[in-house]
């Protein structure tokens, strides 16, 4: 895919194939980065990758920490039924959450899909921290309350610092989901200023009939590298906190 994004279109289909570019073609890259378009598609999906991210870490944290430490009726049937969404193909939502959209209002909004997004990273984003928290003494929140904690100063002073890798892990899974997702943008966004990414990709840059497949490939080699980065950067808290949250629970 890198290699194609440097070729010219007219040496994709040689014979034999040329596997390295003799003359590397930067010209794909400045038409890209001078398409106004392509980076209104940029700014949407980091926008709305980093807002369902905040979300769901802020949802999730709150949720799992009600799990872990309060008991209440029904509490085992609510969180196998939180888990339980994550069987639903998202396929087989599109057409009820299509209808509910347009009944609201909320079709062609970021909120929309920041909304939609959250609900799929949320399930699992709330069992995993809760697992974190289910291994954190008891005894650490009590002698804080001896000494005038509050709730909410046990949770962010001494709870919250101990799950940081699990909330790393949360962050990370929350923006991957956001950032593959494909179905709910091309369904639920039309308006083409408001489009994220890989809708945009699929509506504006691949042909009906014929295919450039060089400018093809620069899209695609672009949309990655956030991804790349946070994997190569974060590999190791990601890798980390889901090793100990498999092995806590």
């Amino acid at each position: 895919m890198l290699l194609t994004s440097f070729k010219d279109n007219s040496v994709l289909f040689k014979l034999p194939p040329e596997w390295w570019p003799s003359e590397p073609v930067m010209d794909h890259y400045r038409k890209l980065f001078a398409d106004g378009v392509f980076l209104g598609y940029y700014r949407n999906s980091l926008l709305v990758c980093l807002t369902t991210t905040a979300i769901t870490l802020l949802a999730a944290m709150f949720a799992g920490y009600g799990f872990s430490r309060f008991e209440f009726k029904f509490k085992s049937l609510a969180l196998f039924s939180i888990l339980s969404t994550q069987m639903l193909p998202v396929v087989s939502l599109l057409i009820a959450l299509y209808t509910m959209y347009n009944k609201y209002h909320l079709l062609n909004t970021r909120a929309g899909l920041i909304l939609a997004l959250t609900t799929s990273c949320l399930p699992f984003s709330i069992w995993m921290i809760k697992v974190f928290f289910d291994h954190i003494p008891v005894d650490l929140e009590e002698s804080a309350k001896i000494d005038g904690a509050s709730r909410f100063g046990i949770l962010f002073r001494i709870v919250l610092p101990l799950t940081k890798p699990g909330l790393l892990s949360i962050g990370i899974y929350s923006f991957i989901l956001s950032w593959d997702d494909f179905l709910y943008s091309l369904t639920l966004i039309n308006k083409d200023e408001l489009r994220p990414l890989n809708a945009g990709i699929a509506i504006r840059y691949i042909g009906e009939l014929s295919y450039d497949w060089s400018s093809i490939m620069t899209v695609c080699v672009t949309s990655i590298v956030p991804i790349s980065l946070l994997f190569l950067f974060f590999q190791k808290y990601m890798v980390s906190g889901l090793t100990a949250g498999a092995v806590k629970g």
